[in-house]
């Protein structure tokens, strides 16, 4: 089996979606096409980079637009350069 493996200080994101039918409250069924694309996403791989703040399970917010989307294994990724990640979402204790 294949797998991809990120280079040159790019990370590799999991953005597969669920493919579960959306209806609005009246019944109407929303298609893909116009569905908000959501920006956080679970990090799969990383290329070899120093000083690094994620690591792969991590779950993180990226700019919109960026990275380049491949598909494989009917999963879909993204690609994106380390600089691309904005936040990395993690659990802490109620107050």
């Amino acid at each position: 089996m294949k797998e991809l493996q990120p280079v040159n200080q790019n990370v590799l994101l999991d953005i597969t979606d669920e493919k579960s039918e959306q209806k609005t409250a009246g019944g109407i069924i929303i298609p893909d096409s116009v569905k908000e694309k959501k920006n956080f996403a679970k990090v799969v791989g990383i290329s070899k980079i120093e000083n690094l703040e994620i690591s792969v399970g991590d779950t993180v917010i990226y700019k919109e637009y960026s990275g380049n989307e491949i598909e494989m294994y009917d999963k879909k990724y993204l690609l994106i350069p380390y600089e691309e990640i904005l936040a990395k979402i993690v659990e802490t204790e109620s107050i």
